[in-house]
């Protein structure tokens, strides 16, 4: 097809006078396109190119393709079976360990530089995990022990199963706030904690079954339902509401509310203030605070100094419980931690229940924490990963944390994950493999086993403080902003999400977020767009005309692409009434202009390259809008349907009612058509 000439195009795309001269106008506009009907071969070559998409093979049915991806699936699997048993019995060993656990990968190149980076670098990530640990045990509502379990056996299994080498695995303050703020509606933790404890677990190897399974049978789609926008909104809340709870601790407020949503804190707060708050345990928190601050605005300046903050919060709870040894501050009113037990993981198999009538909600608020514990933990290792050169295996990560919560619910640990601000201290600690995470549990053990009893005068106010300190990097405004300029509707679901934990629940914020989320997915899906489109000068490209403005309209013609991959019950009518409605506003603008009954368009070019499947409803709607151009003198062309749409189209005989006109290209479509009006 010859180059078209937009300016030809503008000069010859009036109206011509009567209805007995559109073969004139068909002319022209082939005059400009290059086109003639009088090509005999061309035309011929156009007719073969038709019957290749009219009479190709029927497609596979959904059951079909289903069971084809079942059997690829399994053909893949069986093939590494095959070539594994050929293989000597020693060789086929390591290999399926390999598959299983990572470790026995990378160990094989392990060398002693390497471990002494990685020594480094969990010895820093232990003096910032043990502090942060029994914090977020306190913010569960968990005796801080169990923090400390599960900075233990986690990481171990973690380094065992997974494939991140950055990644720090421990309690985090989401996940802990989740629990919290969910499980206490069921038991309260301060008049029976021993049953709140079981809960906990019982949730804890819930969530592990479901992470499990999403990497086992690879729906880790189901953790894309809350999108990133969603989660930026809900670890700004999130971190709003754990500063709020930390103000009992900073204050030294005994009563205090067990609601999450910020009305009923500050309320809370206020009450207290006026009754009895503790100024020496204000203070001594608000001064510690500074000082972690202080230490992590250093190190932000001097990258030298990553260490410094890493090891402010492990200073801040060793000097403060020499301060209220000394003064004996605990007698003036300053809470202290008092006993936490020591000693190796006690076994919990025992405490998990399965016949409590809290059952099915435990199901439920597990399901939250699993998804919520996956994607703050694979968006930490992705982002590391990418930093480093190599590939994370979402499917194997999932396993792997999985395995970890099943096996630490056995072990008195509750639900643990991949922490951000802890695998930045890693990353910048020069870690090199997952050992960090070993050595770290080993310190974490060690200082169960001989440190507990020197924490018996440590201020909670200092708990307070360091779990004060880590919530600012879970407020990203710069991302919202970004999302912002990008995506209003995405900003959307992120302000639903931020305002819904801060006002209601955290569970109602999640929900908000992912109906804002689906709502977007359905109103695309009913409203989608349609470009109308024209040639770009010079070339055979049809593109949208509001996109770009310097492209030419076709004289007669008007053609349209619909935005959508299925043309459904959902749309079908709207996308119908939106066609018929520009053909009767063309012709009206053409009749304002010229002043004449004549008319204007003579083809409307349907171009379906979008379109994966068109249901009942699609190829009903096509009919009605066929049968309204026909009343109109219009004719409808069809142009690149994909498979399933010409199956389905041919099946319901809508080919023949159009005449057949179905074709690969809009170019060849245009041709064609003019060259039969002529």
């Amino acid at each position: 097809m010859k180059e078209r000439d937009s300016e030809s195009f503008e000069s010859h795309s009036q109206v011509l006078p009567n209805t007995s001269n559109s073969a004139q106008m068909i002319q022209m506009a082939m005059a400009n396109s290059g086109s003639s009907a009088a090509a005999p071969a061309g035309h011929h070559d156009q007719l073969d190119r038709s019957k290749w998409l009219l009479d190709c093979p029927e497609p596979p049915s959904t059951w079909h393709e289903l069971k084809s991806q079942v059997k690829e699936s399994f053909h893949t699997k069986a093939k590494k079976f095959k070539s594994l048993r050929k293989q000597p019995l020693p060789k086929r060993i390591l290999s399926t360990l390999q598959a299983v656990f990572p470790i026995f990968s990378w160990c094989r190149n392990y060398k002693l530089a390497m471990f002494k980076n990685d020594l480094m670098a969990g010895l820093t990530l232990a003096s910032l995990c043990i502090p942060q640990s029994i914090g977020y045990a306190t913010l569960a509502k968990l005796d801080p022990q169990y923090g400390l379990y599960s900075s233990v056996v986690p990481p171990l299994i973690y380094a065992l199963m997974g494939t991140s080498r950055e990644i720090a695995i421990g309690p985090v303050a989401v996940v802990s706030l989740l629990i919290s703020s969910m499980l206490q509606k069921l038991i309260d933790p301060e008049t029976d904690p021993l049953g709140y404890k079981k809960l906990v677990l019982t949730t804890t190897f819930f969530a592990g079954i479901f992470q499990a399974s999403f990497g086992i049978f690879r729906l880790g789609f189901l953790v894309d339902f809350l999108s990133h926008a969603a989660i930026v909104g809900f670890m700004g809340g999130a971190a709003i509401v754990i500063g709020l709870q930390q103000l009992k601790g900073l204050l030294g407020i005994t009563n205090f509310t067990t609601n999450t949503d910020i009305v009923s804190v500050l309320r809370a707060v206020w009450r207290s203030c006026q009754q009895q708050w503790s100024p020496h345990t204000f203070i001594l928190g608000c001064s510690f605070l500074s000082f972690i601050l202080i230490t992590r605005f250093i190190g932000k300046k001097n990258k030298k100094l990553f260490w410094l903050p890493a090891i402010a919060p492990l200073i801040a709870v060793v000097v403060s419980t020499l301060m209220v040894f000394l003064t004996k501050a605990d007698e003036h009113g300053v809470k202290t931690v008092k006993h936490i037990k020591g000693g190796l993981n006690p076994i919990s198999i025992h405490d998990l229940e399965f016949n409590t009538p809290h059952l099915g909600q435990i199901a439920k608020i597990a399901l939250i924490v699993a998804v919520v514990a996956l994607t703050e933990a694979i968006a930490v290792g992705r982002s590391f990963a990418g930093i480093k050169g190599y590939r994370l295996d979402g499917n194997k990560e999932m396993v792997a944390i999985g395995f970890m919560n099943v096996i630490g619910s056995f072990t008195s640990c509750y639900a643990a994950t991949g922490s951000f601000s802890r695998t930045a201290v890693n990353f910048a600690a020069g870690c090199e493999t997952a050992m960090s995470n070993i050595v770290m549990a080993v310190t974490v053990f060690v200082a169960l086993e001989c440190l507990t009893r020197l924490l018996y005068y440590t201020p909670i106010a200092i708990l307070a403080s360091i779990i004060l300190s880590a919530l600012p990097g879970l407020i990203d405004i710069n991302e919202a902003i970004h999302i912002w300029k990008i995506d209003k509707f995405d900003f959307l679901a992120l302000i639903g999400a931020f305002f819904g934990v801060l006002f209601a629940s955290v569970e109602i914020g999640l929900l908000v977020a992912v109906v804002i989320s689906f709502a977007k997915i359905i109103l695309i899906s009913i409203r989608p767009g349609i470009e109308t489109l024209g040639r770009m000068p010079g070339t055979d490209v049809f593109a949208d005309t509001d996109q770009y403005p310097m492209s030419v309209k076709t004289p007669g013609v008007l053609i349209f692409r619909v935005k959508s991959a299925l043309l459904c019950f959902a749309n079908a009518s709207f996308i119908e009434e939106r066609i018929m409605g520009w053909v009767n506003e063309e012709e009206e603008d053409e009749y304002t202009k010229s002043n004449t009954t004549k008319r204007n368009v003579l083809f409307v070019v349907l171009d379906m390259s979008n379109l994966i499947n068109v249901d009942t409803s699609g190829i009903t709607a096509l009919v009605e809008l066929h049968n309204n151009l026909i009343q109109n003198g219009v004719e409808l062309v069809i142009v690149n349907p994909k498979w399933q749409v010409i199956h389905k189209l041919n099946q319901a005989k809508f080919v023949d009612k159009i005449g057949g006109k179905v074709y690969l290209t809009i170019g060849e479509a245009l041709d064609a058509c003019f060259g039969l009006k002529v």
